[in-house]
């Protein structure tokens, strides 16, 4: 009988644009698939932010395959070893090895279904069973200069369900999934701007073009100024003093290349936009056309991974400030510094990622990272404070003592690290959902019967239930810890999802519970798959095009002008063209 839930996986992690290394994530991967857990998921999705350099991301796929290549073989590494170890309950062939596989194993557990980028943020959505992936869909917005990719979302709409014998999907097996990964203004001060991203992506992140659902909606105005900066990379830092007084030493989110920024003070969304003017003009079965192009189609279910950095503080960290600490004695300990979260704070004040759960953070900052020369801390270099620049030769790592004894963390060596001075350490690599609707859970319309991997289960306890949500050990080549997420997801066809015909916001049964900082309830909002918090922008897909002519122009320019690529492809054609220029004279 066809499972009642869909096994998902997710993971979020910034690369730092560097290649992985296959052996050692697929170690930290195989960890992370075992936890409460005893096969492998149905589904696999890798949000990646600085997937690759800025000039290879915004030229495309080409030049990211080798980045991608890297954790499909991680995954498939890691899969396979969780086969050899605890076997997979039936649920697949029994053709895994008993021995755990090394790097040369050619078998694939897990397919390629779709890999999509918008500029340094990439999708990857993997399957156990790619026939059983139909109907994808996706959907791209860029909020850096000019609207480009260097920070942006991009998203996949799929329908999941058991292949029928035709090839196909059994129609009463069935649910859609929409997935959005994402890479939100940086620096602590930028707030506002994290907001008005997420603001952004409720509006312009679209899986069909609106104007081709409502063609006679009005055109552009080719007059209006470009979309500002929206990115928050490169702004100026209020007038707080830094650990050592002198300026920040430069980072990947100081340094990228942005316009004269505005200031937070202007509206999150321009308000002349045809969208705002001529919404409350749209019929009610327009504005239904339109919500379902968006994140919050009412019938799919919603899952948001990225390092959306949100900080624990809205200035940089004052001169030997206290930081968060993993050891549990320390007055530092840092559940106690999860209060100050600015995501949870700003989720639960209907400001962003509206309407979405979490589930609860039971693990350590994820950002920012100083990785430190092995070699240094086992020769016993140490000194200095912990966020004093002046001591940059003079490292001393949080876990030295770890290092120093070979402790080994899933299989691999520890990394040493501390955390970077100049920046808070805080949760910014995050995975949130929209939980099931509570017409669904309230009204009886899913049976409670079903077999399935988990059984069946009663009206009431339709939901997502989160299995493990937490984050990997630190990796040499990024600043960031990765973070997973796994959840069994309800089949619900679309039928089943539909709101109410005479839907109220106001009811309680319509609106959406929102939990707290450890899970508890603050109240019931209003569900965004009923009224959007903000309207979808028609001319998104015109803005994105001319923003991916852009990003082509600028990714082509850097690779010609900066890389070793470039260089040969510059000699080609001086060569050609003396070679020319020699023929024609002598002819």
């Amino acid at each position: 009988m066809a499972p009642s839930t869909l096994d998902l996986f997710v993971l979020t992690f910034n690369c730092a644009k560097n290649l992985i290394d296959p052996d050692i994530f697929a170690s930290h991967l195989h960890a992370a698939l075992s936890q409460n857990a005893t096969g492998l998921p149905d589904l696999v999705v890798f949000s990646l932010q600085e997937v690759a350099p800025l000039s290879y991301s915004f030229i495309g796929p080409y030049f990211l395959s080798p980045y991608y290549a890297r954790y499909g073989e991680a995954l498939n590494l890691a899969s396979a070893r969780v086969l050899a170890s605890v076997g997979d309950g039936g649920y697949v062939s029994d053709s895994a090895s008993s021995s755990a596989p090394d790097r040369g194993s050619k078998q694939q557990h897990y397919t390629l279904v779709r890999a999509k980028n918008v500029g340094m943020t990439a999708i990857l959505l993997y399957a156990r069973d790619p026939a059983s992936v139909h109907k994808i869909e996706e959907a791209e917005c860029g909020f850096g200069a000019a609207d480009m990719g260097n920070k942006g979302a991009v998203g996949l709409r799929v329908t999941w369900g058991q292949p029928s014998d035709d090839g196909g999907l059994e129609p009463e097996k069935t649910t859609e999934l929409t997935f959005v990964a994402a890479h939100l203004a940086a620096m602590e001060w930028n707030l506002k701007k994290r907001n008005a991203n997420w603001r952004s992506i409720v509006a312009g992140l679209t899986f069909a073009n609106p104007r081709a659902v409502l063609p006679d909606l009005p055109p552009r105005d080719p007059r209006r100024a470009p979309t500002p900066d929206r990115s928050g990379a490169g702004d100026l830092a209020p007038l707080v003093p830094l650990p050592t007084g002198e300026s920040p030493e430069p980072s990947e989110e100081e340094t990228e290349p942005e316009e004269d920024d505005v200031e937070d003070t202007q509206p999150l969304l321009p308000t002349t936009t045809t969208t705002t003017t001529h919404k409350d003009q749209l019929s009610p079965t327009d504005q239904a056309r339109l919500q379902a192009l968006s994140i919050y189609k009412p019938t799919s279910h919603l899952f948001v991974a990225g390092d959306l950095n949100y900080r624990i503080a809205s200035t940089a960290p004052p001169p030997h400030a206290a930081f968060p600490s993993f050891d549990p004695s320390s007055e530092h300990f840092y559940p106690k510094f999860l209060p100050q979260d600015q995501l949870t704070r700003e989720r639960c004040a209907g400001r962003a990622l509206h309407g979405l759960s979490e589930a609860e953070v039971g693990f350590g900052p994820t950002y920012k990272f100083d990785v430190l020369p092995f070699s240094e801390v086992v020769a016993g270099q140490d000194g200095g404070d912990n966020n004093s620049r002046k001591d940059k030769k003079k490292k001393k790592a949080v876990n030295e003592e770890a290092v120093r004894r070979g402790e080994r963390v899933n299989g691999v060596a520890e990394v040493p690290w501390r955390f970077a001075g100049h920046r808070w350490p805080g949760w910014c690599d995050r995975v949130l959902y929209l939980d099931v609707p509570r017409w669904v859970t309230t009204r009886g319309k899913v049976s409670g019967g079903g077999g399935g991997k988990d059984g069946g289960k009663g009206v009431g306890e339709v939901k997502v239930v989160v299995t493990a949500y937490d984050a990997l050990p630190v990796v040499a080549t990024s600043d960031h810890r990765a973070v997973f997420f796994r959840a069994r997801v309800p089949v619900l066809r679309e039928d089943e999802m539909m709101p109410p015909l005479s839907s109220s916001p106001s009811s309680s049964l319509e609106g959406v519970l929102l939990l707290g900082e450890g899970g508890e309830e603050e109240g019931i909002v209003e569900d965004p798959r009923l009224r959007m918090p903000v309207p979808v922008d028609v001319h998104a897909w015109e803005r994105r095009a001319a923003a991916r002519r852009k990003e082509l122009l600028v990714g082509w320019s850097v690779v010609i002008w900066s890389t070793r690529e470039g260089a040969v492809l510059l000699a080609t054609l001086l060569a050609f063209g003396l070679g020319t220029w020699w023929l024609w004279r002598m002819w």
